[in-house]
């Protein structure tokens, strides 16, 4: 039998049985703490304070992180309850339709980008375990700070840090999940550990996990259906980190993150539809069935990071060089819709592949002038991207595209009258994209409704783009700190997208020109007393955006080039009621317009009106409760054709969902209990509602119980 890392990794650590005193849910934060969690390094690339960032952030903490696991390790529940202008999660393994400000965010893990721009598979929020995450910080809105695929915005997920004081510790925790509605088959386990110390100047940290779901079960007890189900998949995370002080000044840091998930359940799918009510729902396959395709998921993701730090390059100087790579495989479900029956394919099944080499150098310097301080960020980047989208069977669906990508940044900060900040910066990106001569595939999605292959000329694309930001705040008051900011992104967008559907004979005749996305903000934050609260509202434009639309002549999706406009508002607030006690709640409402034809934006980026709240309760000095509750409200923006709902146009009503996390401790043991969806709310997801696709009208999951333990010393 072949073991996994993850596998030879967790043996040492289950025979040490011993983890890192993190940071638990019942601890109450030291000073030290909230001063970290009021700083940012995602914004600018250094850390710098929340109070003096003009633009939306919003800051997921270790305590939070922690809340949340108990009740599900899936990272898209979390910020879909916790981020404002995060659309819904849509309860299984892909986050397309889960956009941030209505476009695709860019995922990133410690700075290193996950996502896959070129052609976009909207499976990267899924990229690592939630129990090797210290915080996540959210930046909101077009930026061009880390390079292309930022168009709605940034999710860095910021991992641990390795021990300084020379201790050895660890956690080693197991759990259970299991549906409430239906426990037949429904178990799963989960084991996860983590060592973390230092040996003189050197500090490590090695966490493994290894989460196997049972069957998911909606508030029937019927099995959701398998395109990007989450039912019988197991999901394999090692991260390694390892930090050498060579003073007090110099650091090198070496970062090795690996993933996967891979879904094998021997089961197939009775197929609904949006337009017939119908929901799509999986059963137990015959002896005699055939299993068409691999098992779906990630095919390892492999992460790489070596940076050196000098914090005193010069007297006012620091310094900053890092190097990455990032090499994945996405395996996606099997399709009927990949079927060529004059080649003998019945369907077909795709994998998205990417490859990228990073090199980034970052300086920061300090100047005070007078009774002004100046702070000066600047650098350069370079990004190789090679990504394709072949399918399994051999046959090419997009070209292999070989991105060079260099940039040159300069980002300025004016501390000024003692109260102000002035933010402002520019980057400059030159992008060449290669691609060879390719032939479109011949797809059919009947015997009679079949696309036209082209045989493509390929060459190189060229993009140059100047992206400016500026910004404004006032934190003379913590009571009132309002600002209003102004930044672009330049994205390729889903370059892959357009070469896959190409009409035209040559790659220079694609409208495959990178859109350059505007987003203009203002806003205000503040706390008084036990009261803290933030709003902002938010204009996003683009000249070239890209939506899908039905050729019924080929029964093939085409993307059509136009300009968009998306407009939202954010709200949040909580309220520590004393010591033990703490209310929050947040909303966001965003809409959206194609606005050459003045017709709203469907639900692959716009989704309904959302608000989240929760209770965070310290009931005893070892034990605690938190309640979360999210309600998603109605959007019904378009009519049906002929009677039914094409593309991703399907009406959406409201849902509402509850869910438990308790945490009791004894001594080093920690118990917890998540509860999710506990009122067991019959529902489907707002992208299960909007997407008309075979296949993705599957409902949420029913009352899941979550029972776990941890170790701590």
């Amino acid at each position: 039998m072949k073991l996994s890392p993850i596998a030879i990794a967790l043996s040492p650590l289950m025979a040490l049985t011993a983890a890192p005193a993190f940071a638990e849910v019942t601890e109450a934060l030291s000073p030290d703490t909230i001063a970290i969690e009021r700083m940012i390094v995602t914004g600018s690339r250094v850390p710098e304070r929340l109070d003096e960032v003009p633009s939306s952030v919003t800051l997921i903490d270790s305590k939070t992180l922690a809340t949340e696991m108990s009740i599900s390790s899936e990272l898209q529940n979390m910020l879909a309850t916790r981020v404002p202008g995060m659309s819904p999660a849509t309860g299984t393994s892909s986050n397309a339709g889960q956009t941030l400000r209505g476009r695709k965010a860019l995922i990133l893990i410690d700075g290193v980008p996950q996502s896959t721009p070129l052609r976009n598979g909207s499976l990267d929020i899924r990229s690592i375990d939630m129990n090797a995450i210290e915080r996540v910080e959210v930046i909101k809105g077009a930026t061009s700070i880390y390079g292309n695929g930022a168009a709605g915005g940034i999710i860095n997920y910021i991992t641990k840090k390795p021990g300084a004081d020379g201790a050895i510790g660890g956690t080693l925790g197991v759990s259970t999940r299991f549906s409430a509605v239906k426990f037949e088959d429904s178990v799963g386990s989960r084991v996860e550990g983590a060592l973390n110390g230092s040996v003189g100047e050197l500090g490590y940290l090695i966490s493994a996990s290894r989460d196997d779901y049972g069957l998911q079960r909606d508030a029937e007890g019927d099995v959701p259906g398998l395109v990007y189900g989450l039912s019988e998949t197991t999901t394999d995370n090692l991260f390694t980190k390892f930090h050498f002080n060579f003073d007090d000044e110099k650091s090198l840091q070496l970062t090795y993150n690996y993933f996967s998930s891979a879904q094998d359940a021997r089961m197939v799918d009775v197929t609904g539809s949006v337009n017939t009510g119908e929901k799509t729902y999986a059963i137990e396959a015959g002896p005699d069935t055939l299993i068409l395709g691999e098992p779906q998921g990630v095919d390892g993701n492999h992460n790489l990071m070596v940076k050196y730090e000098d914090l005193a390059l010069f007297d006012n100087t620091r310094f900053a060089i890092d190097a990455y790579g990032q090499k994945i495989e996405n395996v996606f479900f099997y399709s009927l819709t990949l079927a060529n029956p004059e080649q003998g394919f019945d369907g077909g099944q795709s994998i998205i592949r990417s490859e990228k080499r990073g090199l980034r150098a970052n300086f920061n310097s300090d100047f005070t002038l007078g009774d002004t301080e100046l702070d000066l960020i600047y650098g350069i980047d370079y990004l190789q991207d090679i990504s394709s989208q072949p399918l399994v069977d051999g046959r090419m669906w997009v070209p292999e595209m070989d991105m060079q990508n260099l940039a040159f940044y300069l980002q300025a900060k004016w501390l000024f009258a003692e109260d102000w900040v002035l933010k402002a910066g520019v980057r400059r990106d030159q992008m060449a994209i290669e691609v060879d001569d390719y032939q479109t595939l011949r797809l059919c999605r009947t015997a009679t409704q079949c696309s036209t292959p082209v045989a493509v000329k390929g060459g190189e694309l060229e993009f140059d783009a100047n992206t400016y930001n500026i910004g404004l705040r006032y934190k003379g008051s913590s009571i009132f700190s309002p600002f209003i900011s102004f930044s672009q992104g330049a994205d390729v967008s889903d370059l892959g997208l357009l070469l896959r559907t190409a009409t035209v004979d040559d790659l220079a005749k694609i409208q495959s020109q990178a859109a350059l996305i505007d987003n203009y903000e203002a806003g205000f934050d503040g706390h008084w007393e036990a009261f803290s609260y933030s709003a902002a509202v938010f204009l996003s434009k683009s000249e070239l955006g890209t939506r899908t639309v039905l050729n019924p002549a080929s029964g093939i999706y085409e993307p059509v080039r136009a300009p968009q406009e998306i407009k939202g508002v954010e709200l949040a607030a909580s309220y520590d009621v004393n010591d033990e006690l703490t209310l929050g709640a947040n909303y966001s409402w965003m809409e959206g317009k194609d606005t050459d034809q003045d017709i709203y934006l469907d639900g692959q980026a716009i989704t309904p009106p959302k608000f989240a709240a929760y209770l965070d309760w310290a009931t005893t000095d070892n034990s605690s409760v938190s309640l979360t509750w999210l309600h998603v409200g109605d959007r019904k923006r378009f009519e049906p054709v002929n009677g039914q709902y094409t593309g991703s146009q399907g009406p959406v009503d409201s849902y509402s969902l509850l869910n438990l996390a308790g945490h009791y401790r004894i001594d080093q043991l920690l118990f917890t209990l998540g509860v999710e969806n506990l009122l067991n709310e019959d529902y489907y997801s707002a992208r299960s509602q909007a997407f008309t696709f075979p296949g993705y009208n599957t409902k949420g999951l029913g009352t899941t119980i979550n029972l776990g333990m941890k170790w701590t010393f």
